[in-house]
């Protein structure tokens, strides 16, 4: 009888700690999902922000040399 008890309990605190394993490996799989989004999300935001220099970078210089091609232009013009 006592045996049988023992046996049982045994099993039911494999049971428990099987589960126990369960849930932490399915947390550990949430956490490591949590952190590969949050380090695309960085990228996806670093890009953007590099990105966004280069088209004002671009601009900046496309602003000053049409301006300085149109004054060429119009001096050439007056004289």
């Amino acid at each position: 009888m006592r045996m049988r008890q023992s046996l049982s309990q045994y099993e039911l605190a494999f049971e428990q700690e099987a589960a126990t394993e369960r849930m932490r490996r399915q947390q550990l799989r949430q956490r490591a999902v949590n952190r590969s989004r949050a380090r695309r999300m960085n990228r996806v935001e670093q890009r953007g922000k590099v990105n966004f220099g280069v088209l004002l970078a671009a601009l900046t210089v496309t602003v000053v040399a049409v301006t300085l091609i149109m004054f060429e232009v119009l001096a050439w013009l007056m004289a």
